[in-house]
Order: C-alpha cells, then structure tokens, then sequence
C-alpha cells in the first residue's frame, strides 16, 4: 500500500509528542492510560488497528486544542470584597456583665400541721397557685369528733355556770337561819313569860328551865345558821369561779379542735408555683415529719444574685457612689442571649467581702408577671459603669485573639489589608473600647476575615450592623 499513512507505532510517538509540546500532558499518563488501546488493537491484528487508534488521536488533539485556549484566557481573581467600618472618637456608655442567678425569696414549704392520711391531692405539679387555695384534704373524722366533743363539754360547763350564779344554797341557808331566828324569838318570849309567873308561884319552874334550855338551843342553832349561811356563801364563789373556769377550758379546746378541722385541710400560705408532691393520695402525714409535702416558690417578683470584684465595687463607689449603684437599673440577658423585657433593681449586698473569691454578693429584683425566670436559672446582669468620652468603638467580631494577644485587619495604602495589633479595654454593646493601635479615620475589616491575608488587597465595602439593618427596615 506503500508510506502514505504511518504505521500504528508512528502514528502513536506522533500524538505522544506533539500533545507534551502543546498542553504539557503528562507523558508518562498518556503512555499508561491511553496507549492501552493501542496494545489492544494489536491483539487484533493490522486489520482492525485503526479501529482502535483514530477515536484515541481524535481524543487527544481535542482536549490539547481545549487545554491550551483555557490556559490563554485564565487570569488573576479579584480581590475579595469584606466589610470595613471606620472608628471615630464618639461617647458611649460603659457596661459591665456578671454572672448571675435566679432565685426564690421566701419559699414556703407545705408541711401538715396536724396528722392524718391524705384523702384529697387539689393540684397538679408545676401549677401557678394563689394564696388561700385549697392543696390538700386528710381525713376530716377524726377532728369532726373532737369538734362535736368539745361543743358537748363547753354546753355542760355553761350549765354548770348558770347553776352556780342562781345561788339556790344560798337561798336554802339564808331560809334556814330565817327558821332558827324565829325559834329563838319564840324561845325568849317563852322565858320572858314564865319568869314573873314562877317568882309569883303561877307557873312552874320546871317550865321556866325548860324555855331556858331551849332558849339557848335556838340560839346555838341561829349561830350554826349563820356560819352555814357563810359557808355557802363561800362554796357558791369558788363554785362559780370553778365552773367559769372549766368553761374557758372547754371553749379553748373547742377552738384547738376546730384548729385542728382546719388544718386537716391543707392550703397555700402564698403566691406562686409549686413543686411534686412528695406524698401521694392514701400516704400519712404526720406534723413532726422532716420532709415537707411540697414547696411553692414565689416568681413575681423574681430575685437574682450576682458577685461584684473587690475592684469592680471600688470601681462603682469611685464613679458613681453607692446611692446610684443601689438605683441603677439593670438588665438581665438570659442563656439563649435574649434580654429579658423587665428591668431590675438592686435590693440587698452582704454586709462583707467574701474572703475567699474576694467578691461582694448584690440581690436583685426583677417583674416577672408572666412567670417567664424560674428559681435556678444562670445569666448574666448587665449594668451601666460610666460614660467613655472619645472612645473609639469596633465590633467584637472584628477582633481576634491568639494566645492573648488582640488584633485586628485594617485597610491599607491601595486598599491591602494590614495587621495591626490592639489593646481592648471595656465593651459597650456589642462592641470593643479600643484603647491602643487605632487611631481616628482607621477602616477595620469586620466580614470577610476569613478570605483575607496581611497585604493581600481587598475591595472594602460599608458594613452594617443587624440593628442598623432593623431600623432601615
């Protein structure tokens, strides 16, 4: 057929060579991957050879010609663009944050003032009660029966009092000293009658000794009257007086045992929420029991406690003074950062500096109408220290850290970024008090550090803020 077309091994060191000069294939590749055909079109003999090595040429000359128009046309990217704010001198005020912590004042714990097993359980736990609600019901018999008892023995001790103060011993005595004053009036008269009559022999003597004898039983008998009379007169006193008093005893158990009817009913002494109960419906209560039946925990208003430095507190007294840090109003964030919507108020401190933190505790209150803090939660108080004059502000996030050492990216001469090393002092918001390393006029970068290296250039554009985006809004 003579030379007109190469053979198959020509044909192949033709492609290897002229694809290396032109896209800068990996040669050793091509032999491996795509000289494998060709080895395979071997096996089938010169026949069908180029069956096998036209397609593989065709492939090749495609993907250099593609390779080296992409090469042509690919160029540097541009410069990332990043978010930059410029700091200026400005007065802002200085908050300070603490560690905080709700907490109950005045919890009330349930406890049975009288035993008796529970009947009724009136509550569900975790329930808003009210003061007066009724919480429990032991079983009411027992101090039903005491109650009627006792209504039994204040009626008999009445009866007894009216009986005393009618005197009918006294009556009886004074009739019967009556009776005997009549008999020794009898008896005198009698003696005064036979005496002229026996000293003229008209009546006899025996007669006259007679009325004198029983001259002076009558007069004996009137004076046993007369000290009997007293001596009732004595008895019906202390008579009375005794069953006054049983009747005052009687009354004031009376009263225990209607204390003790209301007692078996158990009822909320304050607002507020209440815990489990630790004893079900058919469990024993008993008025000496360590365990309380359940406790409430009173919410509105809720407390907070916090922990000022020793510093912190010298801080506060220097710039503002006890008197405005005690009516200071205070902002509670909660652990999802939220802010609670009530402002609070210092109330109480410790009277001394804990010795062993170096801290002074302050308790606070905050409203909490609809019960939202519950005793236990952790947060943190913010509370306004001073106001800063020409300070100038950057983001937090602006800011990074490594192994202490604070820095921030700023805008250079043609737009480059440059690293620059800062002293942050007190935040305000969300953002840092740069107190070194800045200077007015500087742009920081604030988005976009993660694209960005020191002298790279950049394409900075105005950042705003997430409360600046609301208010456009």
């Amino acid at each position: 057929m003579g030379r007109a077309l190469l053979s198959a091994n020509e044909l192949t060191n033709w492609l290897i060579n002229n694809a290396e000069s032109f896209a800068h294939f990996d040669s050793s590749l091509l032999k491996r991957d795509y000289l494998m055909p060709y080895c395979f079109s071997l096996a089938l003999g010169k026949k069908f050879q180029w069956l096998i090595i036209l397609p593989v040429a065709l492939i090749l000359l495609f993907v250099t010609g593609c390779g080296k128009g992409s090469a042509e046309h690919i160029g540097p990217p541009p410069p990332p663009s990043v978010s930059v704010v410029e700091v200026q001198p400005q007065t802002v005020p200085v908050y300070a944050e603490y560690a905080a912590q709700t907490f109950a004042r005045d919890e009330a714990e349930i406890r049975g003032q009288v035993d008796g097993y529970i009947r009724k359980r009136l509550f569900k736990t975790g329930a808003d009660v009210k003061a007066g609600d009724i919480l429990y019901v032991l079983d009411l018999r027992p101090y039903e029966a005491d109650v009627a008892k006792a209504k039994g023995d204040v009626a008999q001790s009445e009866a007894n009092v009216e009986f005393a103060k009618q005197q009918v011993a006294i009556l009886q005595a004074e009739a019967d000293l009556a009776q005997a004053q009549a008999n020794e009036l009898k008896s005198q008269q009698d003696v005064d009658r036979l005496t002229p009559l026996v000293k003229q022999d008209a009546a006899a003597q025996q007669d006259l000794d007679n009325a004198t004898a029983e001259l002076k039983a009558n007069k004996a008998n009137v004076a046993a009257r007369k000290a009997n009379l007293d001596q009732t007169r004595l008895s019906t006193r202390i008579q009375l007086a005794t069953s006054s008093a049983q009747l005052e005893a009687n009354q004031a158990l009376l009263s225990t045992a209607k204390l003790n009817l209301e007692y078996a009913t158990i009822v909320a002494p304050i607002n507020g929420r209440i815990s489990d109960s630790m004893i079900q419906v058919g469990g024993l209560v008993t008025k000496n029991s360590a365990q309380p039946l359940a406790t409430i925990m009173p919410l509105d208003p809720i407390w907070v406690r916090f922990k000022l430095s020793e510093a912190d507190y010298l801080n506060f007294q220097q710039h503002a003074g006890a008197d405005d840090l005690q009516h200071s109003p205070l902002e509670l964030l909660l652990a999802d950062n939220s802010v609670f919507p009530y402002q609070g108020h210092i109330e109480d401190s410790t009277n001394q500096v804990d010795s062993k933190t170096g801290t002074l505790e302050l308790q606070a209150t905050f409203r909490n109408p609809q019960h939202v803090l519950l005793p236990g939660q952790f947060g943190r108080i913010r509370v306004r220290v001073r106001e800063q004059q020409n300070a100038l502000l950057v983001p937090q996030r602006a800011v990074e850290e490594l192994q202490g050492m604070q820095s921030v990216l700023t805008i250079g001469p043609n737009n480059t970024a440059q690293a620059r090393g800062v002293v942050i002092g007190d935040h305000s918001g969300n953002n840092w008090i740069v107190q070194q390393g800045l200077k007015p006029g500087d742009r920081v970068i604030v988005d976009g550090l993660m694209m960005v290296r020191p002298g790279a250039p950049v394409n900075p554009q105005p950042y705003h803020s997430a409360s600046s985006e609301t208010q456009k809004n």
